[in-house]
């Protein structure tokens, strides 16, 4: 595969296109990688009966990995390793067995090796289900071969 390392969004698509391959977790959750530029990611996923709690709402573990997985392919958008320093997640309302939900995340700031990403999680109807904010920290290595 070639990539245009001077175009942003194909370098975004590349780096998700590789990462994507590896992620064994979203994968398994049923995860579908809606879009991905430079800074954003928009993954979605259908709550399943074993997603549920002991309320028949969705487990709150559930809505945290969807926006946990967006906001991985937002700061991995850039073909840089990034990792998770710190997240927090506030639970808005609650989504239910059959709700097709979508986390979208959106780089806040990228400074040196540092950025925060918000992810909106929400339903099929639009509404609002949790906000999530995530800081990443840019570590060692590249998802592609960089030229040379």
């Amino acid at each position: 595969m070639t990539v245009n390392f001077t175009d942003p969004t194909a370098l975004a698509t590349a780096s998700a296109d590789a990462m994507w391959r590896e992620d064994r977790a979203s994968q398994h959750l049923g995860m579908v990688l809606e879009h991905v530029t430079p800074g954003e990611a928009k993954l979605s996923f259908t709550v399943t009966d074993v997603m549920t709690n002991g309320h028949r709402t969705c487990h709150g573990g559930y809505l945290f990995t969807l926006a946990d997985s967006a906001f991985a392919f937002a700061c991995n958008s850039y073909n840089q390793r990034a990792v998770a320093r710190q997240c927090d997640i506030t639970f808005i309302a609650p989504a239910f067995l059959g709700d097709r939900l979508t986390a979208t995340a959106r780089e806040i700031s990228r400074v040196g090796r540092n950025g925060i990403y918000d992810v909106q999680v929400v339903n099929q109807k639009g509404e609002p289900v949790a906000e999530f904010r995530g800081h990443s920290r840019i570590v060692k290595g590249t998802h592609l071969p960089t030229p040379t």
